[in-house]
């Protein structure tokens, strides 16, 4: 879905990078109307130093990335932390993550962060394990399934936009509400017996997870031996805790039910993992890593689109030409009077809106590996260990790629724009083998939501309330998403 981050006024926009980009110091004469800057970091200057760096880190690694960063395709260089290439050349995304994939495994932080509440599922394995686990899943993802699944989106979308009914007026935290809302898509689709607990708990433990054992401890970085406790981990203990809950009333839900292996149409995501087999060993997924997937799915399922759809309602906010551009292509299609059975490709503005809203603020905002042997990267000699970065948050804000970069601007996504993108410079849902299993699935499921409370609410944002994106596993609003919400009708 995947796997798998100065606050102004609405109109002056906060955090955002320091003006100076291309776009900005074009003559006047071929300067284009300025669109909104949404809420972001500034970049340092320069590299911090080791002490600020591992401060910055663990407080937001949005702020690590200096400005060069955002203008040079690759770097290269030696830090306290070891030997690091941040990569942002499209050609070289592509060599790392799919044409050679096999010179480079997941690092080990990746792991530290994940592995706790995951364990071995689909984000964190490697190998003939991840490749087993990611073929038995596929089926559930194909074209024909993921359409099959929009009824219940649909239906899902309304039953929010008629809980909001009551609330007209209300402040309401959005990333709340859109994380329930996915949570109970969910549970009608991939998790055709409900999740075993209420979405309420389950949200305010991944919430606590991600805020806590998702934040990258300095100890870590340093390579401080496991046994030293560090807070993140003390803190999200309570979370861990409840993940195996989830699991265990899951399973005892499919055991009463005597749904514990069903096959062929009836079989949803969890019976597909009971009968998943290894085609050489023949062997079933073993317990372990079949509650390491329940949780998996789950948690990215909700997770992201939630977050990714957060930022869109912002985004719409803060730019009144698209709100009522979309607000225009939803009224009229739904009108029609669609019939709910698919999500019509003719959204194309909302989807417009989407893609860009997750190029300002991608789901996954850093993606790193290892490399294993040492090699030649477009002009760079990548030594065995290196840690190699692609991190969307700086690749779909690139100066050399993207034009006024830092600016909203859903056009690039229009019919007309969208192929002029070269391949590798837009990856809101990774890239290569291990690309986003669940990108399709999100994408129907956001364009429905978007639609059905577009078609009665305006959201805007709360006064006084502060916008600043977090890294925390995925990309967050600090604080949440606290917003207005009118009716339209």
């Amino acid at each position: 879905m995947g796997p798998l981050n100065s606050v102004c006024s609405a109109h002056s926009i906060a955090g955002t990078f320091p003006s100076g980009d291309a776009a900005d110091l074009a003559s006047p004469e071929k300067r284009k109307p300025q669109r909104p800057r949404p809420a972001a970091p500034h970049p340092p200057e320069r590299p911090q130093q080791l002490l600020s760096l591992l401060w910055t880190l663990n407080k937001n690694p949005l702020e690590a990335w200096p400005r060069h960063h955002y203008e040079e395709s690759i770097v290269v260089g030696e830090t306290f932390l070891g030997r690091f290439a941040m990569v942002n050349a499209p050609d070289a995304i592509r060599q790392v993550l799919v044409d050679d994939c096999e010179s480079y495994r997941k690092d080990d932080l990746q792991n530290l962060l994940l592995k706790p509440a995951l364990g071995n599922g689909l984000l964190t394995t490697s190998g003939s394990e991840w490749r087993i686990q990611r073929r038995a899943f596929a089926p559930a993802f194909s074209p024909r399934n993921v359409a099959s699944y929009a009824p219940a989106m649909w239906q899902e979308a309304r039953a929010l936009s008629d809980r909001w009914m009551s609330l007209d007026g209300s402040i309401i935290d959005v990333c709340e509400q859109m994380a329930r809302t996915m949570l109970d898509t969910l549970s009608k689709t991939l998790f055709s017996r409900g999740i075993g607990r209420d979405p309420d708990e389950f949200r305010s433990a991944a919430t606590r997870y991600f805020e806590t054992q998702g934040r990258i401890d300095p100890l870590d970085l340093i390579g401080a031996p496991a046994w030293i406790p560090r807070v993140g981990r003390l803190l999200s203990r309570p979370a861990l805790k409840f993940f195996p809950k989830v699991v265990e009333a899951i399973l005892s839900e499919r055991r009463g039910a005597a749904r514990f292996s069903k096959s062929g149409a009836d079989a949803d995501f969890v019976d597909i993992l009971f009968n998943t087999r290894d085609d050489e060993s023949g062997d079933h997924l073993s317990d372990t890593e079949i509650a390491a997937n329940i949780i998996t799915f789950i948690g990215a399922g909700f997770e992201t689109p939630a977050n990714a759809l957060s930022w869109t309602f912002y985004l719409l906010s803060i730019d009144e030409e698209w709100r009522e551009k979309v607000e225009r292509e939803v009224d009229q299609l739904l009108a029609e009077g669609i019939s709910f059975s698919a999500v019509p490709e003719e959204f194309v503005v909302t989807r417009a809106l989407i893609e860009e809203a997750m190029r300002l603020y991608p789901p996954v905002a850093i993606l790193s590996r290892s490399a294993t042997r040492d090699h030649d990267l477009r002009g760079h000699t990548i030594r065995e260990g290196t840690t190699v970065i692609i991190s969307p948050w700086v690749l779909h804000r690139h100066r050399l790629l993207w034009d006024a970069p830092d600016r909203f601007d859903p056009a690039k996504f229009m019919p007309e724009n969208r192929g002029r993108i070269p391949r590798y410079t837009y990856i809101p849902f990774g890239a290569g083998p291990r690309v986003c299993i669940g990108g399709a699935y999100a994408m129907q499921q956001m364009t429905a939501t978007i639609a059905m409370i577009v078609r009665s609410f305006r959201l805007d944002l709360a006064s006084g309330h502060k916008v600043m994106p977090v890294h925390r596993v995925t990309l967050r609003p600090e604080g949440g998403m606290k917003m207005r919400l009118t009716r339209r009708r």
